[in-house]
């Protein structure tokens, strides 16, 4: 048989079977990669049973066949290399199995066609996407117990005042806010009433006492709850530059700044200066009504939405910034010659193409010229059509983006379920060992085990392992 083995390594062709597929290579086909294992096995002039097997899974010397347990669609892809000098994934296969696939096979990532490549790396940012939310929802859990208490407390409160799905009372918290979010922004508006509001010694009108004690204690809640979750945060940097913390800060800030100058602020400028900076202060308050974002997730979800539609909404603005140019210079230039023309110059016929172009239509300035109407007709549909053309690119990246966080938490929950379930097997897999009944039961009981694992997720898989190792220790 060995005779017959060493005439088949020395035939220029060589028969796989691949998964139960099976097919006759072309040895010179296979030698224009001779770093890959196909090529290192018709090239093998060895018969050591170890350097066959560390190739293939195994080896029929009678039919001259090679059995690998792998992917034969995957393989078809492969095979490609050899003919076509690159590679496309064909629909419904894996990317991240592919490229163990080509790993096992020897074959490099770079034959990869340039649009497989963007899908893999679309796949892989999903991946670690999903990573992330893995490692975040382990975090949650009790962590390691040699952390002192001190430690421990910070992470709990952090939990408490940032994320509400961890527990009833975080939720609570969460929804308070919400609530005195909501009742300060009624309060702002309710206080500008001249009905409500109250004169003072001077005899000017004041927001009423009432509501300036209902403010207070709405920035009282904001300042307690920034200050809780300032000192809490794992990174005092990252939470002082983010965009809705720098919100908070700018909503609480305003409060203690007018109460500096109205006490203050007397000693050291015109009392009419103060007031004026009083009351542009005040206006700041506006900025608490974007605290919102950060107790809704839909409001989160159309402002990443906006963000991944940034280059539609700038070509709306240049579209609209190019007409409102064009149609005012016209517009200008067409309305010269007539007496009582409403277009002073082109800077102010900027207005009226704005409120054209965008539909509003205020009916302060408009032409009164027949070319003027005309103007201003073709200006209106160039405007319609603008602002329609972006529309439904952004509400398909709303979409998208929403419908892929659904789906990035069903596939962070299935992990969590599958590494779960993995370590309760391999837990009760030591106690059959420990029971003496280990030969029986683990060969019927055996993990299947593919090499076709997610990496990013496997230093969390250790972490939950570590984390039932200690709780069944502390039981003993």
């Amino acid at each position: 048989s060995w005779k017959s083995a060493e005439r088949g390594f020395a035939q220029s062709e060589m028969a796989v079977n691949i998964g139960g597929v099976r097919l006759v290579l072309d040895g010179d086909v296979l030698n224009r990669y001779p770093e890959s294992r196909l090529a290192e096995l018709i090239n093998c002039s060895t018969l050591n049973y170890d350097v066959i097997y560390s190739l293939c899974d195994d080896y029929d010397p009678g039919k001259k066949e090679f059995y690998f347990d792998r992917d034969p669609d995957a393989f078809r892809c492969i095979i490609d290399v050899y003919y076509f000098g690159e590679i496309h994934i064909k629909r419904g296969i894996c990317p991240i199995c592919f490229i163990k696939e080509m790993e096992f096979w020897k074959i490099h990532q770079s034959y990869l066609d340039e649009c497989c490549k963007s899908y893999l790396t679309e796949k892989e940012e999903e991946l670690a996407e999903i990573s992330n939310k893995v490692k975040l929802i382990l975090d949650d859990l009790d962590g390691d117990p040699s952390v002192n208490c001190s430690a421990r407390c910070l992470k709990f409160l952090w939990k408490l005042m940032e994320k509400p799905e961890s527990s009833l009372p975080a939720r609570g918290i969460a929804v308070a806010s919400f609530l005195f979010v909501l009742v300060s922004s009624v309060v702002m508006c309710v206080g500008t009433i001249p009905e409500v509001q109250v004169e003072d010694e001077e005899g000017d009108l004041v927001e009423h006492p009432m509501l300036e004690a209902i403010e207070t204690a709405c920035i009282g809640w904001f300042t307690v709850e920034y200050l809780l979750r300032f000192v809490s945060c794992p990174n005092k940097l990252h939470f002082s530059l983010s965009f809705m913390n720098i919100i908070d800060f700018m909503a609480i800030i305003p409060f203690y700044v007018v109460l500096t100058l109205t006490y203050l602020g007397t000693a050291m400028m015109d009392l009419a200066k103060v007031q004026q900076a009083v009351q542009a202060l005040r206006i700041m308050r506006v900025a608490r009504v974007f605290k919102l974002v950060r107790h809704s997730s839909g409001l989160q979800t159309f402002t990443y939405a906006l963000k991944r539609s940034f280059k539609e909404l700038g070509l709306l603005l240049m579209y609209m910034g190019i007409g409102i140019f064009v149609f005012s210079a016209m517009g200008y230039t067409i309305e010269q010659s007539h007496p009582e023309t409403l277009f002073s110059s082109i800077p102010q016929s900027f207005w009226w193409a704005i409120i054209t172009m965008t539909t509003v239509g205020y009916g302060d300035i408009y032409p009164k010229t027949t070319l003027g109407k005309c103007n201003a007709a073709i200006s209106f549909l160039c405007g319609v059509i603008a602002i329609a053309l972006p529309i439904h690119p952004i509400i398909n990246n709303f979409v998208n983006f929403y419908n892929k966080q659904k789906v990035l938490e069903t596939a962070a929950k299935h992990e969590l379920e599958l590494m779960e379930l993995q370590s309760s097997d391999d837990s009760l897999m030591k106690a059959t060992r420990k029971c003496g009944a280990a030969g029986a039961l683990e060969s019927s009981m055996r993990i299947s085990r593919s090499d076709n694992c997610i990496p990013l997720l496997e230093e969390s898989t250790r972490t939950l392992k570590s984390k039932d190792y200690c709780s069944e220790t502390e039981s003993f």
